[in-house]
């Protein structure tokens, strides 16, 4: 089954997993996305138009040609665009019904999710001269290999460790951009466990006692060993400071000099100097976890952070097997959609390619 199949002959399909001719009929009616036929006979052909032209390379006037071509409706490009605006609410509908239908039970044992954001440009000059971006905020969760949660913003809204709801249990795993203390304190006391990546300079990092810590200092300590695994508190705007397990290994030769041109082409290209603080930092892999040492180990906490590639493959999937890119138009009103029928298609998709898709090995921390 490809993008193009789920269109034509797979098409009965893609109606079932959806719920059926009726729900989708009863869904597009409650979000007002098609309240009379006129012109369109039913939600399953107004559903099958709007994938055509938010997943097919046709414009609204080929799409609208092709849709009087096969008989499946006679409009104009026009109401075509004025009917694709109507859809924001019923795709984010179905988006959180495909979602709910796949949701993990804490019963069937402890749930990996990895959450991160990607983007897209807004179109139009004006969108492009301030840089303007759609950031879709996922989570993805493993063992389901799936996406597990979507939520479609503009640039004004930054990335949050707190955003997507916690299942109770979960192991939530993330980069150093999401290394927001009173944040990560909403995910724990809701019941989850965390993992993430950090800089040697984007906490307050803090002893015991409540005092300072020099990380650099501490990392210098560990030079022999190459390894630390020890507590340390994150102090935080409000509230007791955070109490986590810090974890840093040593990378091999290589990898270490591989982050330090990074760090030093990084540098340039914001035009500073660089500190050695920061070079000797490069050599590390810091983590910063609740998991705890007597049930997780050091190598298992490694592997864990090891899986958040499988996020990265995730957005490959939308970006180049079902082509999400930029939406035409400066409207978010159909803008959204646009992007919501890609993310619609691959939750259809994501079950069949994970059958007969290869997935990298990694034995090197990076």
């Amino acid at each position: 089954m490809t993008r193009d199949s789920l269109l034509n002959e797979d098409w009965a399909s893609v109606v079932t997993q959806l719920g059926g001719a009726a729900q989708l009929e009863s869904s597009a009616r409650q979000t007002k996305a098609f309240v009379r036929q006129r012109r369109i006979p039913d939600a399953v052909a107004l559903l099958r138009l709007m994938l055509a032209y938010c997943l097919g390379e046709r414009g609204l006037r080929s799409t609208a040609a092709w849709a009087a071509s096969v008989g499946l409706a006679n409009l104009s490009s026009v109401a075509l665009f004025y009917r694709l605006r109507q859809c924001g609410d019923w795709f984010t509908l179905l988006v959180e019904r495909l979602l709910a239908a796949a949701a993990p039970k804490a019963s069937r044992g402890r749930l990996i999710r990895i959450i991160d954001a990607t983007t897209v440009p807004q179109a139009g000059p004006a969108a492009r001269k301030n840089s303007e971006l759609w950031r879709i905020h996922s989570a993805f969760d493993l063992p389901y290999e799936r996406f597990g949660h979507f939520e479609l913003t503009d640039q004004q809204e930054g990335e949050t460790f707190d955003r997507i709801p916690v299942v109770k249990g979960e192991i939530r795993i993330a980069d150093r951009a999401y290394l927001q203390p009173d944040r990560i304190s909403a995910v724990l006391e809701a019941g989850a466990d965390v993992l993430i990546r950090a800089g040697w300079k984007n906490a307050r990092w803090l002893d015991a006692k409540g005092c300072p810590l020099d990380l650099i200092a501490e990392l210098r300590a560990g030079n022999a060993r190459g390894l630390i695994d020890r507590p340390i508190w994150i102090k935080r705007k409000a509230g007791a400071p955070l109490a986590m397990r810090l974890i840093a290994v040593k990378k091999s030769a290589d990898a270490a000099a591989a982050s330090r041109r990074k760090a030093r082409r990084d540098a340039q290209d914001e035009n500073r100097t660089i500190s050695k603080e920061t070079l000797e930092a490069a050599d590390w892999v810091i983590l910063v976890t609740s998991l705890a040492p007597d049930e997780f180990t050091v190598e298992d906490v490694l592997a864990l952070y090891r899986l958040r590639w499988r996020i990265e493959l995730g957005f490959k999937r939308l970006k180049s097997l079902i082509g999400l890119k930029t939406p035409p138009g400066t409207d978010p009103r159909s803008a959204k959609p646009y992007l919501l029928a890609h993310l619609l298609i691959i939750l259809l998709l994501e079950p069949l390619v994970r059958e007969f898709e290869d997935s990298p090995h990694w034995t090197q921390a990076a």
